[in-house]
């Protein structure tokens, strides 16, 4: 192995693996949060009817409270979901979980709009820091880890803070659910 290379534990090679489905008769009992967790960069291809049939089973069993973290791409568009669900379904409560002010700085124009709607509209706004830092965003997801009951997720990679996530809440003994 290369000076500097270091492989992956066995804990980060698998964290795609041991897929659950979310099926409404196999969902866990007590569940009444979920959080989102996914990549920045969605593919073309990306069926976003899969993620709104979560959400619906989840609103069905009872699941009232949904966390987002802010960031572009599935996060974002999660929370939308959310806010077109919230229209059917009142009773439905977003939680904005931003890892610092100033997250949306290097945004684009259309994700910041989206990203500041997904704010007004959310039931609660929760800001961890006042300034980045390094860590920050990694802070953001053991938040919603310790708070949300499970989670859904877009990970196609082993590494970075999707991968981080769906760890977080396997520890937790919390079940994970995959678009």
């Amino acid at each position: 192995m290369k000076k500097g290379i270091k492989k992956a534990s066995p804990e980060q090679e698998n964290c795609i693996q041991q897929q659950m489905p979310l099926l409404p008769g196999l969902l866990p009992e007590g569940l009444k949060s979920c959080a989102f967790s996914g990549h920045r960069e969605l593919p073309e291809n990306f069926d976003g009817q899969e993620l709104e049939k979560m959400i619906e089973t989840l609103v069905g069993a009872g699941v009232t409270t949904f966390f987002f973290g802010g960031a572009v791409g599935f996060d974002l568009l999660a929370a939308n979901c959310i806010l077109r669900f919230k229209e059917k379904f009142p009773k439905i409560v977003l939680v904005a979980c931003i890892p610092c002010d100033g997250q949306e700085k290097y945004y684009s124009a259309e994700e910041k709009e989206q990203y500041v709607r997904a704010l007004a509209q959310s039931g609660e706004v929760v800001i961890l820091s006042g300034h980045y830092y390094r860590g920050c965003m990694l802070r953001r997801n053991d938040y919603m880890a310790e708070r949300a009951d499970a989670l859904i997720a877009f990970c196609r990679k082993n590494t970075g803070g999707t991968a981080y996530t769906v760890r977080a809440f396997r520890k937790r003994g919390k079940p994970v659910f995959f678009v």
